[in-house]
């Protein structure tokens, strides 16, 4: 017997996907309870690639969207099972996935399974290991496997966004500045030379710093620069001969990665600057019909989106996409994490109305 109902309420099904636990890479049993509802409604196609299923109905629409989310979540802490809050004006979930982002995973499978004749064809994607390295991201391993799979006029990513849309979001871009210097006693530290002081100028162009807003097709995004990461040293009575300084940039979609990845070596001209990461971030597109379609169908302002989301990776296919799930985005991750119902009904209720005849 599956352990998911889709015949559930809203919030019983996003607690039942919220309980089984799919830390990045243990996303097995989820997606095999997912395979199991999508599997016994004949109008969908099924696909499985490692953990990632795709669900497609082929009615010979003249349109294709594509509603994805991601699976699997960051590790537990000791916030599951799930719990529900009542407050005085609001039911909260309250657990692990709630917000970053089963709840947007729940609204999918419901709607999946209800939605038998929607209004355009639909492919459903639900997928493994976002919330790690790049080249596992689960979307990106089925563009790289079965790319047709993906075709479509316009995506829905059902990340956090607080029930709103966002559209588009910045590109991210870490590097490494390091410095070298040489070892000695800290008792004789005039006969090496401390690589961690060496850093000083670079903590000072980040405090100078001021990060620019830059405006996108019609949305304001705002771009960081922060020191996330130092490293140094090897004892307490040793003059360290090498130090790293991990800075990450969100850039904001007017350019590309190779051009934030030069603004920062000129940032830093004089250190040895070394990319560790980086990711393109995603025009909103919100001139194109097919967005223009869903925002007046889902009746919502439209705000950017700061951080990165796989957004970008189909906007790197062509396919113009936003952000709408339920959730506070601030919240993902957090040890408190957890999404009120009102979300999850909102969010269901405008996908629903978009996709319906």
């Amino acid at each position: 017997m599956s352990a998911l109902d889709p015949t559930q309420t809203l919030v019983e099904l996003t607690m039942a996907i919220c309980d089984i636990e799919s830390v990045s890479s243990n996303e097995a049993k989820l997606a095999d309870e997912i395979e199991q509802v999508l599997t016994k409604s004949p109008h969908l196609s099924i696909t499985r690639d490692g953990n990632a299923i795709v669900a497609r109905t082929n009615l010979n629409r003249d349109t294709r969207v594509i509603i994805a989310g991601h699976i699997d979540t960051v590790p537990v802490a000791d916030n599951l099972p799930t719990k529900l809050h009542h407050f005085e004006r609001e039911q909260v979930i309250f657990g692990r996935g709630t917000v970053d982002m089963k709840g947007g995973i729940a609204v999918m499978l419901k709607l999946a399974v209800e939605l038998q004749q929607p209004k355009f064809d639909v492919t459903w994607v639900f997928y493994d290991n976002e919330e790690v390295a790049a080249d596992l991201n689960g979307l990106g391993r089925l563009a790289r496997n079965q790319p047709e799979i993906l075709n479509g006029e316009f995506a829905v990513l059902c990340e956090p966004t607080s029930a709103m849309v966002e559209g588009g979001c910045n590109g991210t871009v870490r590097v490494e500045v390091r410095t070298v210097g040489i070892k000695a006693h800290s008792a004789r530290p005039w006969m090496g030379k401390n690589a961690i002081h060496a850093l000083a100028h670079s903590l000072n162009i980040l405090n100078d710093y001021q990060p620019a807003t830059v405006t996108v097709d019609g949305l304001d995004f705002k771009e960081s620069l922060s020191a996330v990461l130092v490293s140094g040293g090897i004892a307490t009575n040793v003059i360290p001969d090498a130090a790293v300084l991990t800075v990450n940039y969100r850039f904001a979609p007017d350019k590309s990665a190779a051009e934030a990845i030069l603004h920062l070596e000129t940032l830093f001209e004089g250190f040895d600057v070394v990319v560790t990461d980086q990711a393109e971030g995603a025009k909103p597109g919100l001139n194109l019909p097919a967005a223009l379609d869903f925002i007046a169908g889902i009746g919502k302002e439209v705000r950017p989106k700061y951080g990165w989301t796989d957004v970008a990776r189909f906007s790197a296919m062509g396919i113009p996409a936003v952000n709408f799930g339920p959730g506070d985005p601030s919240l993902a991750h957090a040890d408190n994490e957890n999404v009120p119902v009102g979300h999850l009904i909102d969010v269901e209720a405008g996908l629903r109305a978009w996709l319906s005849l």
